[in-house]
């Protein structure tokens, strides 16, 4: 059976001041011709369809055209809500598009209810888990502790309870949306930490035949049945040395995977540069990228006069332009966003800690401002769904 691996539209999204619809929807068009050309069996789709929980109208109907149209090639396609995704909102209706071969897996109660497909060597289970947001399903799996790992491990249990009881040589596909050991993040994935750990070990799939990842932008293998297939277009410049592709996965007669990589179609490249204004207006070796998308970064020592408007003369497609001179760490003039470069949100306040008292955070302090940005995020997550 041929897959097609995608994940991570964030339709609506935009790319700086950018509007990325129309990329978008050239996207959609090349999904589409890929399933035809590369007689596609079934498309799965591991979360973030959209990029908020209330989608604009146009993203929206994007994604009504994207369901239209492959339904029309008869093309099976599984898809999972991811966190930037309202589930509820996403599965309006699941049960009618079911009939048109469009299965839309948003309920983590239903997460070993396969959509049972089948090829010449028997049946294909595919697992839909939609992103676990451990607060909210915790209950659901009856895990003790809220954690990524423990309800994710859960649910895959219940997925592999569920395969165990089915016809032998039953091969299986699972589509998760996680943070999975090993993959390399960017800057565009909204944080999903919870007790100061975001990441799962890639042996929580074990049982299965492929697990189809969303989360990450950028495309990679864990390991040979673990593979996140990245955003198809570019929303940071974190981003700039993306390949954006898709996975084209053959799983054999006797589970075995086969996977190639199938390149999307990419507006404008994007490109980082880096010095002093002057250098970069007249560096010759910078010329490839004046159609390109641009950050640049400046390290004069004093900001130059009307700098955006002036790189914008050689590199009309700037879009962001930020300062960083070039200044020791120790120099009293280093910025203060410089200094918190990197740092995450419980390392900012547990060094504000340590400055008004002078004294850091013991080990029970720690905990409790951990499990106060952990029912931030979590209150975030909920009123955002609830809108």
């Amino acid at each position: 059976m041929r897959l097609l691996h995608t994940s991570d539209w964030h339709l609506g999204r935009s790319f700086h001041r950018v509007n990325m619809l129309d990329a978008q929807a050239a996207f959609i068009a090349h999904l589409v011709a890929t399933v035809r050309e590369h007689a596609v069996d079934a498309v799965v789709v591991s979360g973030d369809v959209y990029d908020r929980a209330v989608p604009p109208l146009a993203a929206v109907e994007l994604f009504d055209d994207a369901l239209h149209r492959l339904a029309d090639l008869g093309v099976p396609t599984v898809m999972i809500s991811g966190n930037h995704d309202s589930a509820r909102r996403l599965g309006v209706g699941a049960g009618l598009i079911d009939r048109a071969g469009i299965h839309l897996r948003t309920d983590p109660a239903a997460c070993a209810d396969p959509v049972v497909l089948a090829d010449a060597h028997g049946d294909v289970a595919f697992y839909g888990l939609p992103y676990l947001e451990p607060a909210l399903v915790k209950d659901e799996f009856r895990v003790e502790r809220a954690g990524h790992e423990a309800v994710l491990g859960a649910a895959m249990d219940r997925v592999r309870a569920d395969l165990a009881g089915r016809a032998p040589g039953t091969r299986s596909v699972v589509l998760a949306h996680a943070f999975v050991t090993g993959g390399q993040a960017s800057d565009s994935e909204r944080d999903i930490t919870v007790g100061g750990v975001a990441a799962v070990p890639a042996a929580v799939f074990d049982g299965v035949d492929y697990a189809a990842l969303g989360h990450l932008h950028g495309s990679q293998t864990l390991a040979p049945r673990v593979r996140y297939s990245g955003s198809p277009l570019p929303y940071s410049f974190s981003e700039a040395d993306h390949r954006k592709s898709m996975w084209l996965v053959d799983l054999g007669p006797d589970g075995d995977v086969t996977a190639e990589r199938v390149d999307c179609p990419v507006p404008r490249p994007l490109a980082r540069i880096r010095g002093t204004l002057d250098e970069l207006l007249a560096d010759p070796a910078l010329t490839p990228h004046e159609d390109a998308w641009v950050e640049a970064t400046l390290t004069d020592a004093v900001r130059p006069d009307d700098p955006m408007a002036r790189l914008c003369e050689r590199f009309p497609h700037t879009l962001s332009l930020v300062f960083d001179p070039d200044r020791a760490p120790d120099d009293p003039d280093v910025s203060y966003a410089q200094r918190l470069r990197g740092r995450t949100d419980q390392q900012i306040a547990e060094d504000f800690v340590t400055h008004v008292r002078g004294a850091g955070p013991d080990a029970a302090e720690q905990d409790v401002l951990r499990a106060a940005f952990d029912a931030v995020r979590t209150d975030d997550t909920l009123r955002e769904v609830a809108r």
